[in-house]
């Protein structure tokens, strides 16, 4: 459990004041220009001992990230570009962040920019996002009055600029090459990599895309220690970690915990519990709603970080924790999810756009039992045709929840088209 002085993000319920005169209160931007006059290396070395995994749902080392960066300018500039498309669904982490602790990304957004030789940084804020990014206008603007950012940034002699750019409500654009297009003004369509942004990103030049979450936690890290973070939760898991829960909960929230908590802790401390208590609990979706399901028996151990559901064949992904009662129809619920994904195909790679779209159809015939008991094999045998064959990982995030309800659930949908066969109507599904 995580000890309330250990919390990075003070404010994530807006009980306090988000301004720059709250947030200076609560310890941000304390000393910042100190880490700065410490030099590039030595904040990258940082990070890479915190142990921060990226925190928007691949979990790749942040540090190690940063040092793909050019050490020496070939003559072009560097972008740091901060990924604030929230658009997993079930995913609301980084909202909070940015309603309510804002300061928290700017301070974080300058220590990483400096830390990869970038004067410049874009928050690309998600469509959907009117009143976080009017907060986060407002405190960008407050920090450029301050001195903070801007012109000789903190007084530390580096020139920073900050600008937020509002999305237009495509999910393809969370991903992160699409994101660039979007920036450069063209259609939201992933890239081939490589070459990847550290070499060739926004406009051609040295690109590091981060998420919001990994960004705002790096200050604090410099302020309390690297070892601080890294000493919290399992090896190679480490820090503290914003979990978004929702669903049959009854109390959904957005918490702040330690890394490698159990999930019926999580669950129990945070949410009040599974509704109809923990032996009603069907069945979990631990990372938004790209990730494979866990069942029920897997839920009674579940460890929340990167490498224990990996081994479980699901993901820690944006730590959305979408947990579904035994009064869920699990099949309509993966349905809904097949839809969703084949609405926000951008349509580029084959197995993409036709897939996602015959995933789909199948689904809806699995709904309602109207299949035959083979399309259950060939709905798999579809998604492993559309999975690791496309260019970005939508075409993953489609297949794979999918993958967890046949390996899960593969008898309820059975008993679903043998009741339509046989006019039973117990099985059947809720209209």
């Amino acid at each position: 459990m995580l000890k309330d002085q250990d919390r990075i993000f003070t404010n994530l319920y807006g009980m306090h004041d988000r301004s720059l005169a709250g947030a200076r209160k609560r310890g941000h931007w304390d000393g910042t220009a100190g880490f700065l006059a410490q030099g590039r290396d030595w904040l990258v070395e940082q990070v890479k001992a915190s142990g921060l995994r990226g925190r928007g749902g691949a979990g790749f080392p942040t540090g190690l990230k940063w040092s793909f960066m050019p050490k020496q300018s070939d003559g072009r500039p560097c972008y740091l570009v901060i990924n604030a498309d929230e658009s997993e669904p079930g995913t609301c982490k980084d909202r909070e962040i940015m309603r309510h602790d804002p300061h928290t990304l700017i301070e974080g957004a300058l220590i990483a920019a400096f830390a990869m030789g970038a004067n410049a940084a874009y928050i690309y804020i998600r469509g959907e996002y009117i009143r976080e990014r009017e907060a986060l206008q407002a405190a960008i603007d407050e920090a450029y009055d301050a001195g903070l950012i801007g012109k000789n940034a903190c007084k530390s002699g580096y020139d920073f600029d900050l600008y937020l750019h509002h999305g237009a409500g495509a999910y393809i654009c969370g991903e992160e090459t699409a994101l660039l297009e979007s920036l450069e003004g063209k259609k939201g369509m992933p890239r081939m990599k490589p070459p990847f942004p550290a070499g060739s990103g926004l406009y051609g030049c040295p690109t590091t895309v981060n998420n919001v979450e990994s960004i705002a936690v790096v200050p604090t890290i410099l302020r309390r220690g690297a070892s601080w973070f890294a000493g919290i939760g399992r090896p190679n898991n480490a820090g503290t970690k914003l979990f978004a829960i929702s669903g049959h909960v009854n109390n959904p929230c957005v918490v702040e915990e330690a890394m490698s908590i159990p999930l019926r802790e999580l669950l129990e401390r945070h949410c009040g519990g599974v509704r109809g208590g923990w032996g009603n609990l069907k069945a979990v979706i631990p990372g938004g709603s790209s990730v494979p399901m866990l069942n029920a028996a897997q839920c009674d151990e579940a460890l929340m970080d990167f490498d224990w559901l990996r081994e479980q064949r699901s993901g820690l992904g944006t730590a959305a924790v979408i947990v579904m009662d035994q009064s869920t129809d699990i099949i309509k619920a993966i349905w809904r999810l097949s839809k969703f994904y084949k609405h926000e195909s951008c349509g580029q790679c084959t197995p993409c756009r036709e897939g996602t779209g015959w995933m789909m159809r199948i689904m809806d015939r699995l709904v309602r039992g109207e299949a035959e008991i083979e399309e259950i094999d060939m709905l798999m045998s579809v998604t492993k045709q559309v999975e690791g064959h496309t260019i970005c990982a939508l075409g993953d995030a489609a297949a794979w929840p999918i993958q967890g309800l046949i390996r899960q659930f593969r008898d309820e949908i059975e008993d679903r088209i043998k009741a339509r066969k046989t006019g039973r109507t117990g099985a059947m599904a809720a209209e």
